[in-house]
């Protein structure tokens, strides 16, 4: 994928989930969208933070003080060192946050 084409389908996938994470409960978090970088950030303390990585090609994740690393593989995102998939672990993330079930997608 060239540099071009990895910032247009990211900017497609953090605007996606973007739109998802805005229709959560306005009084738990305040989602931000700018430069290739989705901000979280909750109501009750915390931060999620999923940035553009553009050398390297990966989407990285900071929340609950870690951070996951996520390439393009197959079709998929997934965590670079552990295979696993990036919208399973985010809507847990969300939804052990938020105390409710949330389902991310990409579609």
């Amino acid at each position: 994928m060239t540099e071009l084409e990895f910032r247009r389908y990211v900017s497609e996938v953090l605007e996606a989930l973007f739109e998802q994470i805005d229709e959560l409960d306005p009084d738990e978090l305040d989602p931000t969208l700018a430069a290739g970088v989705l901000k979280v950030v909750f109501e009750k303390g915390g931060t999620f933070v999923l940035s553009q990585q553009v050398p390297v090609q990966e989407l990285w994740l900071s929340a609950n003080s870690t951070a996951w690393h996520f390439k393009f593989v197959d079709q998929v995102w997934v965590e670079r060192d552990t295979a696993e998939p990036m919208l399973p672990l985010l809507s847990k993330l969300f939804g052990d946050k938020m105390g409710e079930a949330v389902a991310l997608t990409l579609e």
